[in-house]
C-alpha cells in the first residue's frame, strides 16, 4: 500500500504582496513550498510527492525540492493548472498503479503539523475513504440571499437569507486524504466545473460531496492556516518562531 501527497505550489500569490509566486517566498528563509514538503514527508505516512508549479518554474521548484536532505521521498514537479482543481489532476495523473491513498495539500498551508498529517491518513486507513480537517468556526455565520435583479439593493448591501448552526460548522484546512479510486472518479466527474477559478472547486472534498459520497471530519490545527495576505505571512512567521522555541 503506497500514499502518494499531492503538493498545489503553482499559485501566483498576487495578494501576499511579493514579486515571487508564492510557494517559492521564503518563511525564515526556507520557500514555504519546502515547509509543506517536509513535514508532509516527515509525517512518515507518504511515499511520494507530485509537486504542481507555476509556468516556467518547474525547474527551479525542482531544485528547491530534490536537494532537500529532510525531503526524504521520490519528488516529481509538473506544471500546474489554470485553477487549484486542474492542478490537483494534473498531479493525480501522475499517480503510479501502487498508488491507493492520495493526499492533497497547499503549499500555502506550510505549518500543518505532522502528527495532522498522521491522523488524517491513518483515518482514511480505517475505513472512511475522505477525510478533511477543520476547526470549530467561532464567529456567527450568515447566508446571504443571491442578487435579486428585480429588487435593487446599493452596492455592498446583502440581505441576510439565514443564520446556520455554529455548532455544526467547520473551517475546513488541508491536507485532505482519500482513497485513491474514489478521488479519481470525483475529478473525471468534476472536470468542466475547473475551466474557470469561479467554478472551480475550492477542495477536493467538494468533488467528493458532488457524488453523494460521506466525507469525514478530523480536528484541525492552528498551524495549518492558510497564507493567503501580507499578514497572514508575518502571524506564521511569528508561529513558526514560538514552535521552534
Amino acid at each position: 500500500m503506497t500514499t502518494l501527497a499531492i503538493l498545489t505550489a503553482a499559485g501566483s500569490g498576487t495578494r501576499l504582496g511579493f514579486d515571487l509566486p508564492k510557494a517559492l517566498v521564503p518563511l525564515r528563509g526556507l520557500p514555504l513550498v519546502l515547509h509543506a514538503a517536509r513535514r508532509l514527508t516527515a509525517s512518515g505516512v507518504v511515499d511520494a510527492l507530485v509537486v504542481t508549479a507555476p509556468n516556467g518554474l518547474v525547474s527551479a521548484m525542482s531544485d528547491v525540492l530534490e536537494h532537500d536532505p529532510h525531503v526524504s521521498v521520490p519528488v516529481v514537479v509538473v506544471p500546474g493548472g489554470a485553477t487549484r482543481q486542474s492542478s490537483v489532476a494534473a498531479g493525480l495523473s501522475r499517480a503510479r498503479a501502487d498508488v491507493d491513498v492520495v493526499v492533497v495539500h497547499d503549499a500555502a498551508r506550510p505549518l500543518a503539523p505532522a502528527a495532522m498529517i498522521r491522523r488524517i491518513v491513518e483515518t482514511v486507513r480505517e475505513g472512511h475513504q475522505a477525510v478533511i480537517p477543520g476547526l470549530p468556526v467561532v464567529d456567527t455565520i450568515k447566508l446571504v440571499a443571491p442578487r435579486d435583479p428585480q429588487r435593487a439593493l446599493p452596492d455592498g448591501v446583502d440581505r441576510v437569507a439565514s443564520t446556520p448552526e455554529r455548532t455544526l460548522l467547520r473551517a475546513v484546512q488541508t491536507p485532505q486524504a482519500f482513497d485513491r479510486a474514489l478521488l479519481v472518479r470525483a475529478h473525471a466527474a468534476g472536470a468542466a466545473r475547473a475551466r474557470t477559478e469561479a467554478t472551480a472547486a475550492t477542495d477536493d472534498a467538494s468533488l467528493v460531496e458532488a457524488l453523494g459520497e460521506e466525507v469525514f471530519v478530523v480536528p484541525g490545527h492552528e498551524l495549518a492556516m492558510k497564507v493567503t495576505t501580507a499578514r497572514d505571512f508575518y502571524y506564521i512567521e511569528k508561529l513558526l518562531t514560538e514552535e521552534v522555541r
